[in-house]
């Protein structure tokens, strides 16, 4: 049988509006990644050969262009596969290294609306033993202190509150939460994979213990990601093999793809505050051009404490089967996260949106690319969708 092929022309018939999904990757980030699967190709785990000490140089010149982007020393960055691994490398691996130092495991505190790369490995920890509690956050998409202190028990250990919402784009009060956790002395995660290069923050004046981020976010390469732990955090591996890495995750470093992570990096953060101001004019205009065609719609999360690229809106009165299944062949958008599986979002859902209402909702992201004439025509394919449903 021979393979199906993909018609890769039809993605440029589609105005693309889902970029928190993922990016493409930046002609210059393929640039400089191009010499790393050919020409210079030695293992950076080699040091004996020339061509492992090149590589070897190339990933410690990567490490340190992303540490001073976070303002951080190198020796704290740890290169992974993606956030997803990083995530679960710091939930799992510092909950079982606190679990043998306690002789028991302890509480854990994360949000509801959680990614699952957050959520599934935290339940893991609860089928070992742990402790889990789950907040639901407010209408709003935020947590407050006051449901985070309230939360707090004898024996937490730590708490994991993502940054930026993959789904619907809220900003938590980190700085809040940190300051909660120092007090306890709580170790304190965040899942920073759609805040990175979209924000400015200083990892040690927030405190963070534990931050993971994603290069397939910011137009760098699909299968390349960071933790960037604080020293002396007890964190034990998830595999073994090798002392890469510190010897928290064995195997042999794709350096072109470190490569591509530090150039996507520098890129993400040379414009990062024209970028920010411009999708922040784009999403105003395109909620209030929508808002007029579509008064009935709900805008889910908070408008003030939100990416600039984000807006998840909910278009009560249609079936949302129906209204994914017009807009897919000219909008590239979705419905919730890239990892739901076609269910209900369940950041909707813990909004207290109903199943109908989540299905029947759109998670709208912008780019680099995106215009406003993108923008004037997707508000039309939108409302005309959606009168012809109703």
């Amino acid at each position: 049988m021979q393979p199906s092929t993909v018609r890769v022309t039809d993605q440029k018939a589609l105005l693309d509006f889902d970029y928190q999904a993922t990016t493409p990757c930046d002609p210059e980030v393929l640039a400089v990644m191009k010499p790393y699967w050919s020409e210079l190709w030695g293992n950076p785990s080699n040091r004996q050969s020339r061509a492992g000490l090149c590589a070897s140089a190339a990933v410690s010149l990567a490490r340190e262009q992303i540490a001073a982007f976070l303002r951080i020393k190198p020796e704290r960055l740890i290169f992974t596969s993606g956030a997803t691994e990083a995530n679960n490398l710091a939930l799992l691996g510092h909950a079982r290294a606190r679990a043998l130092e306690l002789g028991r495991p302890g509480h854990l505190i994360t949000v509801a609306t959680e990614h699952h790369s957050v959520l599934d490995p935290l339940r893991q920890l609860q089928r070992e033993g742990f402790r889990l509690t789950e907040i639901q956050p407010q209408p709003d998409g935020l947590l407050s202190t006051k449901q985070l202190i309230e939360a707090f028990q004898n024996d937490t250990i730590l708490v994991s509150v993502m940054m930026a919402n993959n789904e619907i784009g809220v900003l938590q009060p980190l700085d809040e939460f940190t300051k909660l956790c120092i007090e306890r002395g709580v170790i304190f995660h965040t899942d920073a994979a759609q805040a990175f290069g979209q924000l400015h923050f200083n990892l040690d004046q927030i405190c963070i213990d534990f931050l993971t981020i994603s290069g397939h976010k910011i137009y760098g390469p699909k299968g390349i990601g960071a933790l960037v732990l604080k020293e002396n955090v007890p964190i034990l591996p998830l595999q073994w093999g090798g002392g890469q890495e510190l010897n928290l995750r064995p195997g042999t470093i794709p350096v072109a793809l470190a490569v591509g992570l530090a150039k996507a990096a520098e890129l993400a953060f040379n414009d990062l505050d024209s970028r920010y101001i411009r999708f922040c004019n784009l999403r105003n205009q395109f909620l209030d051009s929508l808002r007029e065609k579509i008064p009935e719609l709900k805008v889910n999360g908070s408008i003030k404490h939100r990416l600039p690229n984000n807006l998840n809106i909910t278009i009560p009165g249609v079936r949302g089967n129906k209204l994914h299944r017009a807009l897919r062949p000219l909008l590239n958008c979705s419905s919730g996260s890239a990892c739901s599986n076609g269910e209900p979002s369940h950041v909707l859902r813990a909004l207290g949106r109903s199943k109908e209402e989540a299905e029947a909702s759109l998670r709208l992201s912008f780019g680099r690319s995106t215009t406003k004439d993108q923008v004037n025509n997707a508000v039309s394919l939108i409302a005309n969708v959606v009168k012809e449903l109703h």
